[in-house]
């Protein structure tokens, strides 16, 4: 493990774990932060990370994850892996002593992410989850505009998140065991996002549309508050959804435009009778936005952390759940769970 204080003398060297879509832009971003490294990265696919090894510029190119996290010059390790799939590398790289930023859904289930955490705090690791979305200017707008009370008190939120996957169709979009269905995959960001606003929610309603898997291919959440307030939060993988978010009070209204969950989402502001749209003006975003969660890790990393202030583990346990619960109310079971039902009955 590095000290505080070598780590504030040197570069923050990133190892990725998984060489997909998502860890390509995170490669790709790391690249815009000074006194940042992506040295290692692996994949159990040799011809994709020798590709990607050379793409993003890593000096170590591994087909096994031990190797990796067995590099002693690795700082942290970004998991991106299937979320199906994190409970196990998480776990590995902890066990290692090794820093990691976990790509989101965290785990499948709220024992899983309570399991990683219990472990970085016993080993005093750094652990965090990588919701990119608090990072990113528009998000950090919007709270900023509610806690200024622009909008007066908060009545509802609506957010839907929709589209249709095209082929080749990943194994992880449909397949329980990998945490397959909307809501893991994309249902999350409406989730995450209203309960950044409001909380907590005092009560559940989720229903769903089931896949032949048995995972949802649509799934339509309610939120109830004791005050009334009420979200309404709607995932599809059945057609092509405007894919918004609208955050109304009293006074007015905040409404992130197309794929609200990325820095490309433009943030209007309504006031009055609702007809006086203004944009509000966030800081441009170079790549893609992963960096602004890189930096943030890299920061904590040099200040000795072991837990982000803006992504906390509480944040994280909360995540997961409500997520928990939404499933449970509306029948969406994953092997992971009978894991866990069988672990208890002993």
């Amino acid at each position: 493990m590095h000290t505080k204080t070598a780590l504030s003398m040197k570069k923050i060297k990133w190892g990725i774990l998984g060489c997909g879509k998502i860890a390509g832009k995170f490669a790709s971003d790391l690249r815009l932060l000074e006194d940042t490294e992506l040295l290692a990265v692996a994949s159990r696919d040799q011809q994709n990370v020798e590709k990607f090894g050379a793409e993003y510029g890593a000096r170590f190119i591994y087909t096994s994850y031990e190797a990796l996290i067995n590099n002693d010059e690795v700082d942290v390790i970004y998991v991106a892996t299937p979320h199906g799939l994190h409970y196990d590398h998480v776990m590995q790289c902890l066990r290692g002593g090794k820093a990691v930023l976990c790509e989101k859904a965290f785990a499948l289930n709220l024992q899983q992410a309570g399991a990683m955490i219990s472990l970085a705090k016993s080993k005093r690791v750094f652990l965090m989850e990588a919701l990119w979305s608090k990072f990113i200017p528009s998000f950090r707008k919007m709270k900023a505009l509610i806690e200024e009370n622009r909008l007066g008190d908060i009545q509802n939120v609506l957010i839907n998140f929709g589209f249709i996957p095209q082929p080749p169709i990943a194994q992880r979009i449909f397949d329980p065991a990998l945490g397959g269905g909307t809501l893991l995959d994309i249902g999350i960001y409406n989730v995450f996002y209203a309960l950044s606003v409001l909380g907590k929610p005092d009560h559940i309603e989720a229903h769903i549309t089931r896949a032949s898997t048995g995972v949802d291919e649509q799934c339509a959440v309610l939120f109830r508050y004791n005050n009334g307030v009420m979200a309404q939060l709607f995932s599809s993988y059945t057609s092509h959804l405007p894919t918004e978010a609208n955050i109304s009070g009293t006074k007015g209204r905040i409404r992130l435009t197309h794929r609200f969950y990325t820095p490309e989402a433009l943030l209007e502001l309504y006031t009055g009778r609702m007809d006086s749209r203004q944009v509000i003006e966030v800081p441009a975003t170079q790549g893609w936005g992963y960096h602004y969660e890189a930096s943030h890790v890299n920061d904590c990393l040099r200040k000795g952390l072991t837990e982000s202030p803006v992504m906390t583990h509480a944040d994280s346990l909360l995540l997961m759940e409500t997520l928990d619960n939404i499933r449970h109310k509306s029948g969406i079971v994953y092997p992971a769970d009978q894991v866990i039902e069988q672990a208890d009955n002993h």
